[in-house]
């Protein structure tokens, strides 16, 4: 019998033995504490869990020249094509790496440069049909990028984030390398965002040209040669290419697109944010995290079983995913990916793979932050994160109050549209299919998504324990200045996108 298994009646056993040899208070709960810290400790060694996410990774510092460099691009509207957006539109650092909306709104913002809550776009209707991930500590991944992993090391190395193995993008077969995808998968990931319509590039900027032809007319607007010559009225990226490279060459052979995703790529990959209270206690600090953060703990890693929540089936490991795709039925709302007969629905995984087995399917996220990184799920339909573990100890029952309370209209980027209730008439159904296939996977013994019965302190607790994954770095400006281009500066092109929050405070 697993050790697992007798965790929370030793709990007991040692309270009560607290109990029967303690007259006063003070004397029960260090009692109690002590037998918390035992239990927690024994499972932390019978899983292994003593784990530096960094350990073994080649990892860059943000003063690094590359990581300068890709910072700036970072931040630029030079690489959206109606130069109206920029990768931390969708993901800046003060918004937990993300941007704090259900669904982002990328081109066409009415002001392009608030962040977070209060951007809209033009039209109304936020056009990105998922939630935008968190780019922090996206140099801990060694399997898949984005929600369906459409950007996907083939060979998962550990520690290798992708590096070596070949990556599988969406400009190659399923299962084939990218020859282009660049040493990483952050490198990777950054061809990407700047080609779709939505997010960076604008239907009018080279509507219906490849990939390829968007990507080297944004690398001639930024090196101020042939078709992009002269696109932007200020430009002085040449010497920082120079600088970051180590090159004399000129702009035609140093800014290529490779190399923007590439200075872009080890930017992310210095955004590590890994020094929780949870990994301060893996290192020896007892006191790092409170005692319902530490119950929260016990539940987290102990199986349904033997009495816990089961969350590590699937959020295991030092980046807390396993990085597999997993049908968890969150409520299926938003413009969808053109799947389903009504073509408003995302069948998530199988649209890359093609087998049905992966419909509903989405990349288990990494908890590490968590807390900074709401609203949740593939749709951002989750605001908060009670909803979310309440959403795994009863999907149908959650999810039923989820809409009976108004679905997407309860949240912030929808609440003051107009005819909100009517935006997605299909969700509801949508979101019953996904729910009607994770029984059928449950049933079929394929799901790892346990049957649990939580209390409410229970749902606190574990609550309480995804709180202590962040690290306060996250949370702290000043600490995060770093990462954040220069707000007194306008960039090397004149139009740095300085961001702002809704009451026009800098970010």
């Amino acid at each position: 019998m697993a050790r697992t298994r007798w965790q929370y009646a030793a709990i007991a056993a040692t309270v009560s033995l607290s109990i029967a040899a303690c007259s006063d208070n003070t004397s029960w709960f260090k009692g109690e504490s002590e037998a918390v810290d035992s239990a927690l400790n024994t499972l932390v060694s019978d899983l292994d869990l003593r784990q530096d996410p960094r350990a073994g990774r080649n990892l860059p510092q943000i003063t690094d020249p590359l990581p300068q460099l890709g910072r700036d691009l970072f931040f630029t509207k030079a690489l959206g094509g109606g130069m109206d957006s920029a990768c931390v539109t969708c993901h800046h650092p003060s918004l937990g790496g993300a941007d704090a909306l259900s669904f982002s709104v990328g081109v066409g913002a009415v002001n392009p440069d608030l962040l977070g809550e209060g951007r809209v776009h033009g039209g109304g209707l936020p056009l990105v049909p998922r939630n935008a991930p968190t780019v922090f500590n996206l140099g801990l991944w060694d399997t898949g990028l984005f929600w369906d992993s459409r950007v996907e090391s083939l060979g998962k190395t550990a520690g290798a984030n992708g590096a070596g193995s070949g990556i599988r993008t969406p400009d190659t077969l399923l299962g084939t390398a990218d020859p282009g995808a660049g040493p990483n998968l952050a490198s990777a990931q950054a061809h990407f965002p700047v080609t779709s319509a939505e997010e960076m590039r604008t239907s009018a900027f080279e509507n219906g040209s490849s990939n390829e032809d968007v990507r080297s007319h944004l690398a001639a607007r930024v090196g101020n040669y042939g078709i992009g010559a002269g696109e932007l009225a200020t430009n002085t990226w040449l010497p920082a290419f120079q600088a970051a490279f180590s090159s004399t060459d000129t702009a035609e052979n140093l800014i290529t697109f490779d190399n923007i995703a590439e200075a872009i790529g080890e930017y992310e990959r210095s955004m590590v944010f890994v020094n929780s209270p949870w990994q301060r206690f893996l290192d020896g600090d007892t006191d790092a995290m409170t005692q319902q953060q530490k119950e929260g703990a016990l539940l987290f890693f102990t199986r349904p079983g033997d009495g816990g929540a089961g969350c590590a089936a699937c959020h295991s490991g030092p980046l807390f995913s396993n990085g597999m795709h997993t049908t968890v039925a969150f409520p299926q709302i938003g413009p969808g990916k053109g799947d389903g007969p009504t073509t408003n629905d995302d069948f998530g995984r199988e649209r890359e793979t093609g087998n049905p087995q992966d419909r509903y399917r989405f990349r288990v996220p990494s908890l590490l932050n968590i807390e900074m990184t709401a609203p949740y799920g593939h749709a951002g339909a989750y605001a908060t994160l009670e909803e979310v573990v309440r959403h795994y100890d009863s999907p149908q029952r959650t999810v039923d109050t989820y809409f009976a309370n108004g679905g997407w209209c309860q949240q912030d980027q929808f609440r003051d549209l107009a005819s909100c209730a009517s935006l997605y008439p299909d969700a509801v159904s949508n979101t019953q299919l996904a729910l009607d296939k994770l029984r059928q996977e449950q049933r079929d013994r394929v799901s790892l998504f346990g049957q649990i019965d939580l209390e409410d302190a229970q749902v606190d607790q574990l609550v309480a324990f995804m709180q202590a994954l962040t690290d306060p770095c996250v949370t702290d400006r000043s600490c995060l200045d770093p990462w954040i281009a220069n707000n007194a500066s306008s960039g090397h092109d004149g139009i740095q996108l300085n961001a702002v929050d809704e009451a026009m405070n800098p970010l």
